[in-house]
């Protein structure tokens, strides 16, 4: 990373992207271009907590839709390396909304795909040996998978909800740029993401929240849908392992190894509380299921063989110490939570459960 002066990253103010600054904050000695169009689930304070962030790193307003004023900003900053993490992410959004998935995700990486490839385009020899685009996306890009079997770079793109169709296209997008005009990218697929600073519509917080509010926690259908879990650190870190490698052109899948049921994860995290938060009944008591959602996936899972091959990473945490981490922070953290909630101007009762 240490080639890599100049960074943009998009959205980070996001729970991942921000992970992800703080991460490089931490480490190198780079300045961070930081551009976010800012919607109901962004946030800095995480990033703002750090003592060099100041320095280090400056965030700009922007919607990936203006392509002008996206341009300026290439060639007024001059990254050698883009981070594309911007993208409507909610799959009940995107099916109660999707136009705006289909602007942010497949036109908004249209646009920085086309600007970053005219930019390296402009750089000479040495600069262009440099420059490198990455691009975060999600296993749900492939659809759903039978009992037992796993995602891997090779699987065949099916997506299933507006979502996961807005992030095949981006895929599909960038890769396309690499074979037509030789654009150095990497793209990887993640499995689902948990951890501190994750908005509350997701699983994890929500259950946290709804747990300690005393509402009930709705799971979709029977509970029996799986995913595979991926504490943030753990794919920060495979990000940067992917970006530091020399190749371009491939796909990496990042997996936690942690393939639970949602009604087993839900149940994990009230027997943490039970434990952290004792309240007078056991907080498994508050379990309700609720109609399943149009086209829900039934399993994700992720074999990274690939990357734990070619780049020696597998996930430091199991799926016990991150929820265990994850909770003890929204525990001391609940002021941010109510703040988000309130900023944001979502309704928790009308949320469903990602993933």
């Amino acid at each position: 990373m240490e080639k890599f002066k100049n960074i943009l990253v998009t959205g980070g103010a996001g729970f991942i992207g921000g992970a992800l600054i703080r991460k490089i904050i931490s480490l190198y000695d780079c300045n961070i271009l930081n551009i976010d169009k800012f919607g109901y689930a962004s946030d800095l304070s995480g990033i703002n907590l750090i003592e060099s962030a100041e320095k280090l790193h400056r965030h700009l307003k922007l919607d990936l839709i203006n392509k002008n004023e996206l341009e300026n900003v290439f060639e007024e900053f001059k990254p050698n390396l883009v981070i594309h993490l911007a993208a409507e992410s909610h799959v009940d959004r995107s099916i109660n909304n999707p136009s705006s998935f289909i602007e942010s995700n497949i036109v908004g990486t249209f646009n920085l795909i086309e600007t970053s490839c005219k930019y390296w385009e402009s750089l000479d020899s040495k600069k262009k040996s440099i420059f490198k685009f990455h691009h975060v996306s999600t296993d749900e890009v492939y659809g759903t998978l039978p009992n037992n079997a796993f995602f891997n770079e090779n699987s065949r793109y099916s997506p299933r909800s507006p979502y996961s169709a807005s992030k095949a296209a981006s895929d599909h997008i960038v890769m396309s740029w690499y074979h037509t005009y030789g654009l150095p990218v990497v793209i990887t697929n993640c499995s689902n993401n948990y951890g501190p600073y994750q908005f509350p519509e997701k699983l994890i917080p929500l259950t946290i929240l709804k747990a300690l509010s005393g509402e009930e926690i709705p799971i979709y259908g029977d509970g029996s849908n799986q995913r595979d879990w991926l504490f943030v650190e753990d794919h920060i870190d495979a990000i940067l392992k992917s970006i530091n490698s020399s190749k371009t052109g491939l796909t990496y899948c990042i997996g936690g190894n942690s393939v639970k049921t949602n009604l087993q994860t839900v149940e994990s995290i009230c027997t943490i509380l039970d434990n952290l938060k004792p309240s007078q009944k056991t907080y498994k008591d508050l379990i309700s299921f609720v109609k399943d959602r149009p086209g829900h996936d039934k399993r994700y899972a992720i074999d990274a063989s690939k990357i734990k091959n070619e780049l020696n990473w597998e996930p430091n945490f199991s799926f016990e110490d991150g929820l265990e981490i994850t909770i003890n922070w929204y525990l001391k953290n609940l002021d941010w939570c109510k703040n988000m909630i309130k900023n944001s101007g979502y309704n928790g009762d009308r949320l469903g459960l990602k993933g």
